[in-house]
């Protein structure tokens, strides 16, 4: 019987500490604190498209630790990171496993171009401790999705994208089963991601209003976020916001977000009153960023699934 045995080899734990102390020395160097967030909490995430687990006592896994640094940050904590694990069921397969590691962090003051500017040099850094090195591409979301599907995200029709993923080998769903950004999302991986290059750190930013989450609206153009995201090749390692501090806006769109769940058929989560709480009585301007440690491995040791670079994934733990 082999199944105690863990699913990534001795030199891949080896090389997941080496990137564990290398986050940690990173930011020690730039004087960011490491905080520790409860795993457990009273109140979910709203996010239609994410479940959570929950415990017998009916609290909810963190799927990140956003909602309790936000309320450090709202205390007076100053610049921080946490590194740490997060859960999200119904998230298998090779590029997904329902319990990860997480590095989040948060910088007062900054702007989201500064912050994905950090992300650059953080990737850079420990890519280098592994041999690898990256050339760094800045591009808008809709230029983009232009670039790599010759269609205009903002104006193409559901049947324009539709045929589009048909063109790349997909079986499309019916018109009416996705809202629009579910078919931008379907057009994203299906012909965008693909076609990333893989010795390149793309980092795309203004995403459009409608995926804002819990971005700023962009002032000078409000059809946009402030919200970006990091690709290294064609592998998705994170999601940054400049963060949205008004916390009548934060309650809008969590309302808005249980709205899209109970039409779905979908639990209605409670909504995390802390949080707002810390935004109403003042969160610091910032900006924050999620990065996903095991993708972040496994783009850097060239391995094709997250199973090489995990000890015990779901299937052995």
């Amino acid at each position: 019987m082999t199944e105690f045995l863990p699913s990534a080899s001795a030199q891949r734990l080896r090389q997941r500490a080496q990137l564990l102390a290398g986050v940690r020395d990173f930011f020690a160097q730039r004087d960011v604190l490491e905080v520790e967030t409860p795993i457990l909490s009273r109140f979910g995430n709203s996010d239609p498209g994410m479940e959570q687990l929950q415990a017998c006592d009916g609290r909810y896994l963190r799927t990140s630790p956003e909602y309790a640094m936000k309320r450090l940050l709202a205390a007076g904590i100053g610049d921080c990171y946490e590194l740490g694990r997060v859960f999200r069921a119904g998230e298998s397969g090779r590029h997904h496993n329902p319990e990860f590691t997480l590095l989040e962090w948060y910088r007062n003051g900054w702007g989201y171009a500064q912050l994905m500017d950090e992300v650059a040099a953080l990737i850079g850094t420990l890519g280098e401790m592994f041999g690898q090195r990256y050339c760094v591409h800045h591009v808008c979301w809709q230029e983009w999705i232009q670039q790599h599907s010759g269609l205009d995200p903002l104006g193409a029709s559901l049947e324009q994208m539709a045929a589009r993923i048909e063109e790349s080998g997909l079986v499309v769903p019916a018109i009416e089963a996705l809202d629009r950004d579910g078919w931008l999302d379907l057009l994203i991986s299906s012909c965008v991601q693909p076609a990333l290059p893989k010795g390149q750190l793309t980092l795309v930013s203004l995403y459009p209003a409608s995926q804002a989450a819990l971005a700023r609206i962009h002032a000078p153009d409000p059809r946009f976020a402030e919200r970006f995201e990091a690709f290294l090749g064609p592998l998705e390692l994170a999601n940054g916001y400049g963060e949205l501090t008004d916390a009548g806006e934060q309650r809008s769109r969590f309302e808005t977000e249980n709205a899209k769940r109970r039409a779905a058929g979908r639990a209605v989560v409670p909504l995390d009153e802390t949080l707002l709480a810390a935004l109403e009585a003042g969160m610091p301007a910032c900006s924050g960023v999620a990065l996903g440690i095991d993708r972040l491995l496994m783009a850097l040791t060239d391995e094709p699934a997250l199973d090489a670079v995990l000890a015990f994934p779901q299937a052995r733990a």
